[in-house]
């Protein structure tokens, strides 16, 4: 049995990232540029109105004060003429500022009195509601440096710089293995001695908070045969696989088996903890292998802390998770040896253990926003200690 600071750093060091590949960018949010990305043209493309209103030359309106209405220009269009001198054109947000005009003054400050332009704007100043030609972006410029998380905001701002197609480390294959005879899907009625099996439902959700959808969930009876085709299957179509169930040494725990029958290197299996002690690691090839113990709260437990920094490194993300230190709301005893992992609240100034530490309830987890670490060699903590926390995604 190792430590839990042993256990993450065998992780760490056996995981990297999954090997770039092209994507098309409205798939690619969430994930992380694997080369730079540079602008092939200037943005805007032209000198653009940023309002509705009338383009002129804004010396020619300082001699005179005279200006003649000479047409209109409407986003999109695409003819180029250039506004002759003493001339004003009516103009819409987005259009192209044509050549010989250098100011837009909003619609708002004018008046139009038979065909002539007459402007009320004390403050007007040239360049005026006018977005300069590469004001936004300049051809050849760095857009998105390299390691780029890309948010819904990086995509758009790719998107109007006319980028359709990004190289980005992939999001990891996940199958999700469900060992247990005694388990049934909610919606049915349960039969004595049966349970409803939630860690797949818990385990998908989380999942999708880290922009992974491409996941298979499997389940396995309590056969060796079965567990050990099932992981074989799995093996062959995923990045990562996550058991839960079968882990430990009960007569009806296979899990072991079965990754010995599929020749997967353990790195590890058990860690000094609570919940979770039973946790599983291994690796075949470039492919994870987490042998997660069953009690739902150990799952998530386990996968928050172990599961998760992997997952990162695969598509190299940076941590979900938000590590904090902050002082206990009460005290706090338990028994040296393993570290505890207790379910609690973080009001932004101190940290509080919820009731219903035991690893089969999730009742406490379903309300928690984080997850307060005790070390293993700390047998008691006062209130007002400082300890570490865990900040749940929301």
């Amino acid at each position: 049995m190792i430590s839990v600071a042993e256990a993450k750093k065998i992780i760490s060091e056996n995981v990297t990232a999954l090997t770039p590949v092209p994507f098309l960018l409205q798939q690619a949010v969430g994930l992380t540029l694997a080369e730079d990305v540079y602008a092939s043209i200037d943005i805007p493309a032209f000198p653009q109105s940023s309002m509705d209103g009338y383009a002129f030359s804004f010396s020619d309106w300082q001699k005179n004060k005279k200006l003649e209405i000479a047409g209109e220009v409407a986003a999109g269009n695409n003819e180029i003429f250039t506004l002759a001198q003493g001339n004003a054109v009516r103009i819409f947000t987005g259009a192209a500022v044509p050549p010989g005009a250098d100011t837009v003054v909003m619609q708002e400050k004018i008046k139009a009195i038979n065909g002539e332009l007459i402007i009320e704007d004390e403050n007007l100043q040239v360049g005026n509601s006018v977005r300069p030609k590469g004001s936004e972006i300049k051809a050849g410029a760095l857009a998105l440096e390299k390691e780029t998380v890309l948010s819904p905001a990086a995509i758009g701002f790719l998107a109007g710089i006319g980028i359709s197609e990004v190289k980005v480390y992939p999001n990891p294959s996940i199958s999700i293995i469900i060992t247990g005879n005694e388990l049934q899907q909610p919606g049915k009625p349960l039969l004595y001695g049966q349970v409803y099996e939630s860690n797949s439902f818990a385990l998908k959700a989380v999942l999708k908070q880290l922009y992974i959808n491409n996941v298979e969930v499997f389940q396995a009876t309590d056969k060796p045969e079965i567990v050990t085709s099932t992981l074989e299957k799995a093996l062959e179509q995923s990045d990562d696989i996550l058991l839960t169930g079968g882990i430990s040494v009960g007569d009806y725990d296979f899990v072991l088996q079965a990754v010995t029958e599929c020749r997967i290197e353990k790195l590890f299996h058990k860690v000094k903890q609570r919940p979770g002690k039973p946790l599983y690691f291994g690796k075949k090839n470039n492919k994870l292998v987490f042998g997660l113990p069953g009690n739902p709260s150990s799952v998530l437990t386990c996968f928050y802390q172990y599961v998760i920094p992997a997952l990162e490194k695969l598509s190299n993300k940076k941590t979900i998770l938000e590590i904090i230190q902050a002082p206990l709301s009460k005290p706090f005893q338990k028994a040296a040896f393993l570290t505890h992992f207790l379910k609690g609240i973080y009001d932004g100034k101190t940290l509080t253990p919820l009731n219903a530490q035991e690893s089969y309830r999730l009742s406490s987890f379903a309300t928690a926003n984080c997850l307060i670490q005790i070390d293993e060699e700390i047998t008691a903590c006062n209130e007002g200690e400082f300890v570490t926390g865990y900040l749940l995604p929301a």
